[in-house]
């Protein structure tokens, strides 16, 4: 029986072709479409704590089996959610997410000695799914001793030792040996040139607050330095940045002068408190340099900017300068214009030079000890790496 011919001529029916277009648009949508219609990816399980070890009680360490839906080839898991609660009944809050493929995640936002309670969510474009049990309770707690830093407090404990034995050395008479720096010898140069000239001394402790340890330094050298000056009856002129620095500086030009047997001699204007402001105090003391030309400039301390500026305004006046800092960007500025600079930790020797105090002698000597224990560990440590042996370079580790 033979199909009508008038079937293949037919039009479709409008119904029709609606349904056709459906069916063509649901079966060529992108997955982004057909997303909502995803079910929910299966729950992580197995969620376990532990407070991190070698701490401060500050973190605990968390990590989960992923869920079954977070697998090559399936990405029904986009991220894990961390919630967080002070009881098993709640409230949670999120504290923290990992991406797909991740089982482990430390909250480092926890405080020490609070009980916590803890659950993981999969997140996917199907919605979030819950953990089926929640781990609790977990708490952080601190450590007295990192073991994973036994190093640092061998080389502590070394430092302190050799510092200790020196300071006692120092204070039985036997003075440990510290060499002569040029510099020192230019400083009581300088002040000889300023008396045969009947000129004074410019005296510059740095720019800095008394919390900086150079403008200590460049303090406890001061007290030499007024000292001399008293010895040679040569006037000096201290000008200071900070109200802490002007109070200190007062008092070691009165005990230089003390220990120099001339209290009576001692002038409490000799030390200017100028201003905080940089460029302020450099002119001022630039004012000083061309109006009273003292004939030896003496700069100790901390310097930025300004050093340039004051070491070349120094220099056009003819005066013989001597510089020391530890700030390494400053010193070719000194090394440039003055005649005599101490470099980097030379600044810190004079000090302890100059003043001959047991506490400053023991603790440069112990200083340089402890680098040179540093140096052979280093030389020892780069022979065993190129042997194959690698227990110093592990002990040597820290987190």
């Amino acid at each position: 029986m033979g199909v009508p011919l008038r079937w293949f001529q037919a039009r479709p029916s409008r119904r029709a072709v609606t349904w056709i277009v459906l069916a063509l648009a649901l079966v060529l949508a992108p997955p982004a479409t057909r997303a909502q219609d995803a079910p929910p990816p299966a729950p992580p399980r197995g969620l376990v704590g532990a407070d991190v070890p070698n701490d401060a009680g500050r973190a605990i360490d968390l990590w989960w089996t992923r869920s079954p839906d977070d697998m090559p080839g399936v990405q029904r898991v986009t991220r894990y959610f961390l919630e967080r609660a002070t009881s098993p009944s709640g409230p949670w809050a999120i504290v923290d997410s990992v991406g797909a493929g991740n089982e482990s995640k430390v909250d480092q936002t926890v405080r020490r000695g609070v009980e916590y309670y803890y659950r993981v969510a999969a997140a996917g474009p199907g919605g979030i799914t819950q953990a089926l049990g929640i781990y609790g309770p977990v708490r952080a707690t601190s450590q007295w001793l990192n073991r994973t830093r036994w190093s640092v407090l061998v080389f502590t404990l070394l430092f302190f030792s050799f510092v200790l034995y020196y300071i006692w050395s120092a204070q039985s008479g036997r003075k440990p040996f510290v060499r002569r720096i040029p510099g020192i010898d230019a400083i009581e140069e300088a002040i000889g040139r300023a008396t045969e000239m009947g000129r004074s001394v410019l005296y510059v402790p740095g720019i800095t607050d008394i919390d900086d340890i150079q403008t200590v330094a460049g303090l406890v050298i001061l007290e030499n330095v007024a000292r001399l000056t008293a010895r040679y009856e040569t006037p000096i002129t201290v000008p200071v940045t900070y109200p802490i620095p002007f109070t200190i500086a007062q008092e070691m030009v009165k005990s230089g002068y003390l220990n120099a047997g001339k209290p009576d001699q001692y002038d409490p204007n000799s030390v200017r408190f100028i201003s905080p402001e940089q460029f302020a105090y450099v002119a001022a003391v630039g004012g000083i340099m061309m109006r009273d030309k003292p004939a030896a400039h003496i700069f100790m301390g901390a310097f930025f900017a300004e050093s340039l500026l004051l070491a070349e305004t120094g220099f056009a006046t003819g005066a013989i300068q001597v510089a020391g800092t530890a700030n390494v960007h400053q010193l070719p500025f000194f090394v440039v214009a003055c005649d005599y600079t101490l470099i980097g930790e030379e600044l810190y020797a004079a000090s302890a030079y100059l003043s001959g105090d047991a506490r400053l002698v023991g603790s440069l000597k112990g200083a340089d000890l402890i680098k040179l224990v540093i140096i052979v560990t280093i030389v020892v440590g780069c022979g065993l790496e190129s042997l194959g042996i690698h227990w110093l370079t592990q002990w040597m580790v820290t987190q």
